[in-house]
């Protein structure tokens, strides 16, 4: 498996049009990564992506990556995400 997200983005793209293994919430985790500049926590998006609304996720990913005071964006995004959750219950 490559080791940066954007190159996974790649592969899956490449393999998306010979065969059917190409996942949409796969794009979706891998994108969230890519914005929030957390590349070793891709696999956490990713699982995400298959149970939160994707274009959910993205919105949120992005006004999150437009915070340039946040240091560790990733831990921040599910921190928001997590409390949001709580509060929508």
């Amino acid at each position: 498996m490559p080791k940066t997200s954007s190159a996974y983005v790649k592969k899956l793209k490449e393999r998306a049009k010979t065969s059917h293994v190409y996942r949409k919430y796969q794009l979706i985790g891998l994108e969230i990564s890519q914005l929030l500049e957390d590349e070793k926590h891709k696999s956490l998006y990713i699982k995400l992506a298959k149970e939160v609304s994707g274009d959910r996720l993205i919105r949120f990913a992005k006004d999150i990556a437009d915070r340039r005071n946040v240091k560790n964006k990733g831990a921040y995004f599910m921190v928001l995400l997590k409390n949001q959750n709580k509060n929508a219950r």
